[in-house]
């Protein structure tokens, strides 16, 4: 049992940092700092003084797709979601209707067989749940190359919490790099949003590394607090042998990001030894299963239920997620993608 809580509704980050403050940049969030379940409130420019030389920043370099594209079944008006591309040159996506406010909301009665024209004439058809028995997301074949449909017709996915639409930019962080096959995450790994060219090189100039993965992120409807479903990831061998002698040597292994956990935790083998390693991970993080390679995390504010919050406490204990996050309502801190960020520590 997770720890438990409400978000009142004006907590929700409904523009990029940004545009929430002219004239300053993206890193201009706060950041709760939780080192066991002794809490600080800083900014988010302060993070170098926060890490040590030899202390390794594993980050996902997963680019946000354009994954939301306007079709029609019949009559009715639908968004489609593009969440992950199988092995099969199937996409599982999620069929959802406009709500009348330039978002959407859940789509009842999906089913097998289901046609959908999409924006620039391409169809595509429902085949199955991509888990037996579930409703919300559906393997699928589209007429054209999903890639350059996205590119060409698709916007990034948004929630109703969000004010309006914001430019691709917005959702890629400075870590981003494109695919050839034009793969990528349907939604931003966040935690990586706040971080700067300039955040960067003071983190390196202090002797700390950045160590790459991958890990491509699904949809996650703000809705539904489903496990994650099976995700495409990669661990270079380069950052393999970088976060073993950091390891060696008594540093620490930082977590941008829930998905550089899973991606991480996937590659390590019983012995906690990170190997190259890409595919599908369907792996779920719990404090039961717990962590093997991952000191610290930072990451993003998450809601009541989300599968997320197991992670946070395999990484830190649940004393220190209930206690970060007591506080991080009592300051009035902002949640989603746009929000602050949390960064746990080992006490």
């Amino acid at each position: 049992m997770t720890v438990t809580f409400r978000v009142p509704e004006e907590l929700s980050a409904r523009v990029p940092a940004e545009v929430r403050a002219p004239g300053g940049d993206r890193d201009a969030v706060r950041l709760l700092v939780s080192r066991g379940v002794e809490v600080s409130h800083l900014a988010f420019a302060e993070l170098p003084s926060l890490l040590r030389a030899g202390d390794v920043l594993v980050v996902n370099t997963s680019p946000t797709l354009a994954a939301a594209v306007d079709g029609r079944i019949g009559d009715a008006r639908v968004v489609v979601h593009f969440s992950t591309r199988g092995d099969d040159g199937r996409w599982a996506v999620e069929l959802r209707e406009p709500d009348g406010r330039g978002t959407t909301r859940v789509r009842a009665g999906t089913r097998a067989g289901t046609g959908v024209r999409l924006a620039g004439g391409a169809r595509l058809g429902i085949e199955e749940p991509l888990s037996p028995g579930a409703s919300r997301l559906w393997w699928a074949r589209v007429s054209r190359d999903v890639p350059g449909l996205l590119r060409e017709h698709g916007r990034p996915i948004r929630y109703a919490y969000t004010e309006r639409d914001q430019p691709l930019s917005a959702y890629q962080t400075v870590f981003a790099l494109p695919a050839r096959d034009g793969s990528g995450s349907a939604e931003m790994p966040s935690a990586g949003r706040p971080f700067t060219a300039r955040t960067v090189t003071e983190l390196v100039s202090r002797g700390v590394q950045f160590a790459p993965v991958r890990l491509d992120t699904g949809v996650a409807s703000a809705e539904a607090h489903e496990p994650p479903y099976p995700e495409r990831f990669a661990v270079p061998e380069a950052s393999a042998r970088v976060i073993g002698a950091v390891r060696a040597g008594g540093g620490r292994v930082i977590a941008v990001g829930t998905t550089a956990v899973r991606a991480l935790e996937s590659a390590a083998g019983p012995d906690g030894a990170v190997r190259a390693r890409a595919g599908w991970t369907d792996l779920v993080v719990t404090p039961e299963r717990g962590v093997r390679v991952v000191d610290g995390l930072l990451t993003g504010l998450h809601e009541p239920e989300a599968s997320h919050l197991l992670m946070l406490e395999a990484v830190a204990g649940r004393e220190a997620v209930a206690r970060g996050y007591e506080e991080a309502l009592r300051g009035r801190y902002l949640w989603h993608e746009f929000g602050d960020v949390h960064l746990l520590l080992p006490g």
